[in-house]
């Protein structure tokens, strides 16, 4: 019997787990930070309905037709609609995009699992710059402690993927994700009572195009794209998942919004302290590993509030992590057929080994130029994430019909519609600009 969710719950906390990254909790606020916050919204959310929510409803009518990982899904539907198997390219493009994305990006998890252990046993570091830009450049010169704390994370993640898909994946983001809801409330609330939020209220809400630029419309235009992981056929992978009577459309009109809703209150736990405390909320990646700790060491249960937002933030990196690792998995099952336990453990090693390149971009070769962390983060997020969303796009709205769209995912013929015109034109047209813009400008 082949894997399945054990129902539309299952599916849906599952989805949503894989959006809820890191992307929509860290990447989200510092990059909302540093252009111009509401205006930088308006065009995240922009994107979201024009360019993630349209190729995410391809990938789950794709997967749940073709019934396989991405690449064997690809293929199989080629074939039935008379177009070159060749597209199934497109499939094992993204399997090998995940596979890098996850090298790294364990890594990054890694960090938080480092952050929410310490400040466990030890408590935020004092309320001085000095000190909190000491601990996180302390972490980031040992590569051994780095790489354990990836080889650890790497580990939860293959764990659960072993277990396989009801009692592993699904049974994971019943946990996690209620685990997160939880922690991100919290943190808002925490973050409201103590810190600014009338200033959180008119960075994030008030429209000021003066401090916005064309760069950071496309930045707004691609991080949901990014960080909800559309483009890659993680998607296809797990509506190969999904029986007849999971609404395909609901699945991802609900992991869409839940993932907007928590990058949300991502800034409403930040961005208030960082105001209260006259921080900067353009302070980049080090957003939540230099500027957050300052606030949270001169707060009421600063070291509690602390420790929770590295637990939730691990446990946001580790949800979308094991969808990584699944996409990866799946195809070494089917194709290869190595049991699942195996494939889990080789392909998380093979992560491992190549994520020691982007823990020692950080020490041993920070002097390259680019380092291989920036070189593997701009050949998946600006050649290969792209590159296969307008494949899968394409594919969808040029090769296979409208009536495979309208039947696998409920729609009206006026939904089917809309949908088809937007895989065709709109969804293309967003991603070449958001990956050749920046180029231009």
């Amino acid at each position: 019997m082949k894997d399945a969710w054990s129902g539309r719950a299952g599916f849906i906390l599952a989805s949503v787990a894989s959006a809820v990254g890191l992307g929509s909790i860290w990447k989200f606020p510092y990059e909302v930070g540093a252009n111009g916050g509401a205006a930088f919204v308006l065009f995240y959310l922009a994107g979201l309905a024009l360019a993630v929510v349209p190729l995410m409803l391809a990938e789950f009518a794709m997967g749940r037709r073709g019934g396989a990982d991405a690449a064997t899904s690809l293929e199989t539907l080629a074939a039935a609609h008379g177009a070159a198997r060749a597209w199934a390219l497109a499939g094992a493009l993204g399997v090998l995009a995940g596979a890098l994305i996850l090298s790294f990006y364990s890594v990054i998890g890694g960090w938080t699992l480092a952050y929410a252990v310490e400040t466990l046993l030890a408590g935020p570091p004092p309320g001085e710059p000095q000190a909190v830009q000491a601990r996180y450049d302390a972490l980031l010169a040992s590569p051994v402690r780095m790489a354990a704390y990836h080889a650890a994370f790497l580990a939860v993640a293959a764990l659960v993927v072993a277990r396989g898909v009801s009692r592993g994946i699904e049974a994971a983001s019943k946990l996690l994700m209620p685990v997160l809801v939880v922690l991100i409330a919290a943190l808002a609330a925490y973050g409201a009572l103590q810190g600014d939020l009338a200033s959180t209220l008119r960075f994030l809400f008030r429209l000021d195009f003066s401090q916005f630029s064309a760069r950071g419309a496309l930045e707004a235009l691609g991080l949901g794209f990014f960080s909800i992981g559309v483009g890659f056929g993680l998607m296809i992978t797990y509506a190969a998942y999904a029986g007849r009577d999971i609404d395909l459309t609901q699945a991802a009109i609900v992991s869409v919004a839940v993932d907007t809703a928590i990058s949300l209150l991502a800034g409403f736990a930040i961005f208030p302290l960082v105001f209260a405390h006259g921080l900067d909320p353009a302070s980049g990646p080090g957003l939540v590993f230099v500027t957050l700790p300052l606030a949270f060491a001169g707060m009421p249960l600063g070291s509690a509030a602390a420790a929770a937002f590295y637990l939730l933030l691990f446990v946001a990196a580790l949800a979308s992590a094991i969808s990584m690792l699944e996409l990866a998995v799946a195809p070494a099952v089917r194709r290869l057929g190595w049991p699942r336990a195996r494939a889990a453990a080789a392909l998380a090693a093979a992560c491992f080994l190549v994520g020691l390149a982007t823990v020692f971009s950080f020490n041993r070769w920070a002097h390259w130029q680019p380092t291989p962390f920036e070189a593997i983060d701009h050949l998946t997020s600006n050649i290969m994430l792209p590159a296969g969303g307008m494949a899968l796009s394409l594919f969808a709205g040029w090769v296979l019909p409208r009536a495979l769209l309208v039947e696998e995912l409920g729609l009206g013929s006026r939904g089917g519609a809309v949908l088809h015109f937007a895989l065709r034109w709109v969804t293309p047209a967003l991603i070449a600009a958001v990956a050749l813009g920046p180029a231009v400008l």
